[in-house]
């Protein structure tokens, strides 16, 4: 613990981080997954083993990895004596006493589709959304419009209707939802914040795969809101992912820094592997062999009635 104490009170520099993980297409072997259960604190394994369906299950425990490995590799506390804890909204956040004597991590994850996602800043605060372009599971793409009538504004509204087909639309409206998801999550409003209050103005248009595009701005009550900034990427060409950037309350603590911060190159998103997930990793449990038929057991997800086009 001295070690970790000791590069935290030198003021560990860490810049930006950008990952994700193909949970989707991830199909753990028994030794695999009985490795990452003994990886994660208890009250985590137990929830995650609630899950009805395996896909649900291995997003939940790839993000619990990836935050665990974030701490351990870039702020030098040992695994197994990361004490992670989630706000009454449900997010997760060290609660490691020596939080109050570094710079402030902020860390987000989030999984939706084939990946799990994770953005961290050291000082920016951040969240991050992904969203998988597909058509509802049981209603056509116009009554789940109009259902989803109030979450954007008129102008968003525009621009989804004229972005061509049925595809298309859907295409820009799950990227609209991937940011305004990150700034909610960044600012942990959660439940009941209206969305028409934020207006997103996209550009360009069609995002290129694998380039990080910063051209987006936002509008909070009708005002251009200057000091947030958006990265908006593709994984492959169904996912899209958002990171919310915005300023902290940061008086007498790291002048001149934040702004620079937001304005810097933003990162590409790293895939990992499983062994990236736990390289860095200390188990902190027995091995449970009835944790993995548990888990074996699982459905790998509902079944959808629609498929994308060919």
């Amino acid at each position: 613990m001295k070690l970790w104490k000791e590069a935290a009170g030198l003021g560990c520099k860490m810049e930006g981080v950008r990952w994700a993980f193909g949970c989707g297409p991830w199909r753990p072997r028994c030794s695999e997954w009985l490795l990452a259960a003994r990886c994660v604190q208890d009250e985590e394994r137990e929830r995650i083993g609630r899950f009805i369906f395996a896909k649900d299950a291995k997003a939940a425990m790839s993000g619990r990895l990836m935050i665990r490995k974030l701490i351990a590799e870039k702020m030098k506390i040992p695994w197994n004596e990361i004490q992670l804890k989630r706000t009454i909204k449900g997010k997760p956040f060290l609660a490691n006493p020596v939080l109050n004597i570094i710079p402030n991590l902020n860390f987000n994850i989030s999984h939706q589709g084939d990946y799990t996602v994770l953005a961290a800043e050291p000082i920016l605060q951040v969240g991050v959304d992904i969203m998988k372009t597909d058509f509802p599971g049981s209603t056509s793409v116009a009554e789940f419009f109009r259902i989803m009538k109030r979450q954007f504004t008129d102008h968003e509204w525009n621009t989804i209707h004229t972005a061509g087909d049925e595809w298309e639309k859907l295409d820009i409206f799950y990227r609209y939802w991937a940011l305004k998801e990150s700034f909610i999550k960044a600012v942990g409003i959660g439940v009941g914040f209206d969305l028409q209050r934020i207006e997103f103005h996209v550009s360009p248009l069609h995002l290129q795969e694998g380039h990080v595009h910063k051209e987006t701005i936002m509008f909070l009550d009708g005002e251009e809101e200057k000091t947030w900034a958006f990265e908006e990427t593709m994984l492959d060409d169904r996912h899209h992912v958002a990171v919310a950037l915005g300023k902290q309350d940061t008086i007498g603590k790291y002048p001149g820094e934040v702004q620079e911060n937001i304005n810097e190159e933003p990162s590409q998103f790293i895939l990992l592997t499983y062994q990236d997930l736990t390289s860095s990793a200390i188990t902190m449990a027995p091995e449970d062999p009835m944790y993995w038929r548990n888990f074996e057991a699982k459905e790998e997800k509902p079944s959808r009635q629609r498929k994308m086009p060919v």
